[in-house]
């Protein structure tokens, strides 16, 4: 004969802790009563009256000079505001997971957001999740009730919607209603609030009752998470069996069954479940082919106070570089180390927790001798983003995370404290890209693997799916708003010998050198670089091609444009000569405009070539004679800023420039126009 015991069987942390409350206040010798049974089992309660603690059933029949404890299913907010009117003292032991419920329908009610609960309407704790909506809230207890609810409600399927779940209610039954969901309010925010202790319980009672031949449930029929593991059990072993007390244990089932298993409900006390157990062990003592632990040592290990792997509710106390401290209620001392609290090393303590915060911890290690629990903030949260991934995984949905390092292969993107790795052929765009420059960036992904072997998880994403179709997007966007003239702001992503690529919003156009400057450059890279972020314009659509033409000049910096304004005919500039013919010289009056200076404007007397006063790189004093805008030419004159020489001389130079004037015009275009 083989028997199981569940390690999860027994009392929860929020019963236990609600119990614990009860009994503390008794031993001090307080008087206590409870606003209804303090938990869903009859044998528990009636030890409390006998120990004069007594259940009431309204605030109002409170006896005088007691302390009402409210009991860990949670009340309604009237409740607590008549205890207040009344005068009476009283001590919250509502669970902390159920607390947290009655935070997010509040925060509902202030936003004017309807809730969808799903849990029975009926049970005390989701009455009591009831009276803190302080807007619309609908229930319902299955897939099948949620369908025959949609058509009823009122609001738009478009609004925005908050779902919560009653903390026992079954995990499979809560991912069928959530598909539903999804189908039916694009825009749900949906809290998974399902305790992770009663999911653990209703999975280790599957896998046991499918194994065993008699499956034996221990809890009172009142309690809701007892009745969902008969259910579950029945599912999968034809012989379950509920039951409150060993008394109502089958004795002769149990001498003729080969493997049985035994679960508790979260209300049912570690004494009840020892006598059962020891009612079984009396049964079967005499049998020689009993392979089973001692019933003894199973169900200590399994009642102990603090368990490794044990779910616990903490308050922050304090907060130090290296660990947080945190009350558990406990007379041991919790602390969650800093690498222990996220899984973003980039993170502050501060930055993940605050004074007076409440958070859901895993225990680690337990230091009886110093009096201390090791405890772990990210590897809950870990948990819970695991089964969020896992449904992701079917739904192809964007998801948003934060790169928190580069790997060998690729990065690491944390998304709800879960690293997921993106391999560098998935992170980027195109190869030759920087995977450093992606640390610290929030980024966009989809999952592409989701897979778990023993202990080993596996979670591959992909950047690079999600950026080829927002460009896709962007392209057919950009194409339908496109035209000659229109200015974007883009970034360069290449430079050749001929020009600079920009990337508009995936779709690229082409900066021609010559559109980069006003004056001459020798290569792109003189004025832009890789990475720059540059205002542009389309010059240019080649509709076959694809291709596009940019304009970059500022009009503005146009040196045409600045001769207009600044330089008229008459000014006196500093040239620098630049180039010589034999006909003149060619000088620079300001960058992007070389002038002419004919041979007879630059001196007073008659020279054979400009060579014999001038050469490149003289600094001259010159005077602007003319300005043809259209043919983009300067005339300059060295000799109208010198003394005026004899009459002659000056007649004779007259006919000089007279007998070349048509020989030169053709010769005077300034090697910068345009």
């Amino acid at each position: 004969m083989t028997i199981r015991v569940a390690k999860t069987a027994g009392f929860c942390f929020g019963v236990k802790r609600a119990v614990e409350i009860v009994y503390n206040m008794l031993d001090e010798g307080k008087r206590v009563c409870t606003l209804g049974p303090i938990i869903h089992n009859m044998e528990m309660v009636n030890e409390l009256k006998e120990r004069g603690c007594n259940s009431i059933d309204s605030v109002e029949e409170c006896p005088e000079g007691a302390t009402v404890v409210i009991r860990s299913h949670g009340v309604c907010k009237n409740v607590y505001d008549k205890l207040s009117e009344l005068g009476i003292d009283y001590v919250d032991a509502t669970c902390p997971f159920v607390k947290k419920i009655h935070r997010i329908v509040k925060q509902a009610g202030e936003q004017n957001i309807p809730v969808l609960i799903a849990g029975n309407k009926n049970h005390p704790e989701i009455q009591g999740i009831m009276g803190h909506c302080a807007g619309d809230c609908f229930t319902f207890n299955s897939d099948d009730e949620l369908n025959e609810l949609i058509p009823k409600i009122p609001f738009e399927k478009n609004n925005d919607v908050f779902v919560v779940a009653q903390t026992t209610f079954s995990k499979k039954e809560w991912k069928k209603c959530l598909k539903t969901v999804k189908k039916v309010y694009t825009n749900a925010k949906i809290f998974d609030t399902i305790c992770k202790a009663t999911s653990e319980r209703q999975e280790e009672a599957e896998e046991i009752s499918s194994g065993s031949d008699l499956m034996i449930v221990i809890g009172d029929r009142h309690s809701s998470n007892t009745a969902k593991l008969y259910d579950i059990c029945s599912r999968q072993c034809g012989r379950t069996f509920l039951i409150e007390t060993a008394k109502e244990l089958d004795k002769n089932l149990v001498s003729i069954s080969r493997s049985i298993g035994v679960t508790a409900g979260a209300s049912t006390p570690a004494r009840i479940i020892k006598e059962v157990l020891d009612t079984m062990s009396e049964e079967i003592k005499s049998s020689e082919t009993v392979e089973t632990e001692s019933f003894e040592a199973m169900l200590e290990e399994s009642l102990k106070n603090f368990n490794t792997n044990e779910r616990v509710m903490g308050t922050v106390i304090s907060i130090a570089p290296n660990e947080v401290i945190v009350d558990v209620g406990r007379k041991q001392s919790g602390f969650i180390p800093a690498d222990e609290l996220s899984n973003d090393p980039t993170l502050k303590p501060e930055d993940v927790v605050k004074v007076g915060d409440e958070v859901e911890l895993l225990i680690m290690k337990t230091n009886d001798a110093e009096g201390t629990i090791m405890l772990s903030k990210r590897r809950v949260d870990a948990q819970k983003g695991w089964e969020e991934l896992k449904e992701l995984a079917e739904t192809n949905e964007v998801l948003t995370g934060k790169v928190a390092s580069v790997v060998k292969g690729g990065v690491i993107v944390v998304y709800n404290d879960n690293r997921v790795f993106i391999p560098a052929s998935q992170a980027t765009a195109s190869r030759d890209e920087s995977l450093e420059e992606l640390v610290g960036q929030e980024v966009q992904f989809r999952l592409i693997e989701v897979s778990q072997k023993g202990r080993m998880r596996r979670v591959v994403g992909s950047i690079r799916s999600v950026l080829r179709e927002q460009r896709a997007a962007q392209r057919a966007t950009f194409w339908e708003t496109c035209e000659v003239g229109k200015h974007y702001t883009g970034v360069v992503k290449s430079l050749t010998s001929y020009g600079a690529f920009v990337d508009l919003g995936g779709v690229f156009g082409m900066i021609h050198i010559s559109e980069l400057s006003w004056t001459h450059i020798k290569n792109p890279s003189e004025v832009v670089a890789v990475g720059d972020k540059v205002e542009v314009y389309v010059k240019d659509i080649n509709e076959e091609t694809k291709k596009i033409s940019l304009g970059y000049k500022d009009p503005d910096a146009n040196p045409w444009e600045i001769l207009r304004r600044d330089y008229p005919i008459d000014t006196v500039v500093d040239a620098t000569i630049v180039g010589l013919t034999t006909f003149g010289a060619f000088a620079n009056v300001i960058p992007g405009i070389d002038g002419l200076i004919h041979i007879s404007q630059i001196a007073n007397q008659r020279i054979e070539k400009p060579e014999d006063v001038l050469k490149v790189g003289d600094k001259v004093k010159a005077k602007i004679i003319a300005i043809d805008f259209d043919k983009k030419r300067v005339s300059l004159s060295i000799r109208a800023l010198l003394p005026v020489e004899e009459p002659a001389a000056a007649a004779e130079e007259e006919e000089v420039v007279a007998s070349t004037e048509d020989e030169v015009v053709a010769s005077t275009e300034t090697p910068a126009a345009e």
